[in-house]
């Protein structure tokens, strides 16, 4: 069977598509170093290579960097290796390993077995783009374009491989090179997908010594007794977090500790801090529309229902930051849609409303910077950027019994 595509065409379309591997992988590894120091930068996030960078705080590319997925080995190093670095090293390999085809091809001297270890190696670019496919859909419910990026590079160059390795005009087999060549080319793959990882690792700086410098909790109780309790499996570390219902941030690192499997070993007491003008007089105008609302209905729930009326409201954040520029009538009837009007009423009652005053004094009684989340090891405040890339390291180094 013939191909309309030469192998040489082929081969040249792979090395397009590992160039633009390379380029996507490039600004995604360059994103995510940029928040080695330890601030929060903007991040590329789109199909147009050199497109300017996007201040958009809730884009898909910045929720994947910032996922537990986008990288591996995070409880040794602070922020982990970037997965996008092993790409980057991998499609400077394919690029090569293309432009070799297509030059051996027009000279008419490329042995048939180079086509079937291309088409070999293939395989690996074009699974880990699987595996990262369905996770972007199942866990992160979004796509970064940069990754998607990745993903289109890595499916051409496959089928180009096929492709080119089925068309490959050599029928003669060059018995007793196969193995070489192709055990030579494993290894090559190997060695440019490593390489940059070690030479990342070996720069990383020390992070030990910075992440006891925030600062501790001022005042350790409220006397009031108004703080919440959240209920956990095996508590065996105490914890104060300071968290809005309808916060992006608040959300992403409640998923981070339960996908990590530190949340059900965490004791958690939990302050309620709305970013919402309405109630909260450290804002002159509201960050997060019905905030206040919602916080009071964490408050309601109690220490029985607290947590899953906080959970809910993380699923349901998108819907309900639109209702809550709606209004507070809005929000309080999808509450009593959900959880029932006993839990409704609470909501619109002064107790409810003193109850989260006196958690916002205990903030602001802590110094507690006007953002969310904040967490509190025991006494110890834990730096914003070590509850996101840094947040296994930090435990690994200051809690490990936190840890599977």
């Amino acid at each position: 069977m013939r191909f309309s595509i030469s192998p040489r065409r082929a081969a040249l379309i792979a090395l397009a598509a590992a160039l633009l591997g390379l380029i996507f992988s490039a600004y995604s590894t360059y994103d995510y170093a940029q928040q080695l120091d330890r601030q929060v930068h903007a991040v590329h996030c789109s199909f147009i290579p050199g497109a300017p960078v996007s201040d958009d705080a809730d884009n898909p590319c910045k929720a994947a960097l910032f996922s537990t997925y986008s990288a591996i080995f995070r409880g040794a190093y602070w922020g982990g290796i970037p997965i996008s670095l092993f790409g980057l090293g991998a499609f400077a390999f394919f690029a090569g390993f293309a432009a070799y085809l297509a030059r051996g091809d027009t000279h008419k001297n490329v042995p048939p077995h180079a086509w079937w270890t291309f088409v070999a190696l293939s395989l690996g670019p074009l699974l880990t783009s699987v595996v990262m496919f369905t996770i972007s859909v199942s866990h992160l419910h979004a796509l970064c374009k940069l990754c998607v990026g990745v993903y289109v590079s890595s499916i051409t160059i496959a089928a180009m491989a096929v492709i080119g390795a089925r068309s490959h005009r050599h029928g003669v087999s060059v018995r007793g090179s196969v193995g070489l060549f192709g055990g030579a080319s494993f290894a090559c793959l190997g060695a440019f997908a490593s390489v940059p990882a070690l030479l990342y690792v070996a720069l990383l700086p020390d992070y030990r010594p910075l992440l006891d410098k925030c600062g501790k909790l001022a005042v350790a109780t409220e006397p009031h007794h108004s703080l919440l309790t959240i209920k956990t499996e095996h508590p065996v570390r105490p914890v104060t977090l300071f968290e809005d219902p309808l916060c992006p941030t608040c959300r992403a690192f409640h998923e981070r500790l339960v996908q990590e499997g530190v949340f059900e070993k965490l004791d958690v007491t939990m302050a309620m801090f709305p970013l919402d003008s309405d109630c909260n007089w450290m804002l002159d105008r509201p960050l997060h529309p019905g905030a206040c609302v919602m916080a009071k209905a964490v408050i309601c729930g109690g220490s029985d229902k607290a947590r899953p009326i906080l959970e809910w409201a993380y699923e349901e954040q998108d819907g309900l930051r639109e209702l809550g520029k709606k209004g507070p009538q809005a929000l309080t009837s999808k509450i009593a849609e959900r959880w029932g009007a006993e839990i409704a009423a609470c909501v619109a009652s002064e107790k409810a409303t003193t109850q989260l005053n006196q958690q916002l004094h205990f903030a602001a009684n802590n110094h507690v910077p006007v953002s969310t989340p904040q967490m509190f090891l025991g006494d110890r405040r834990i730096c914003d950027e070590d509850t996101d890339l840094g947040l296994k390291y930090t435990l690994a180094v200051l809690a490990p019994e936190l840890l599977p």
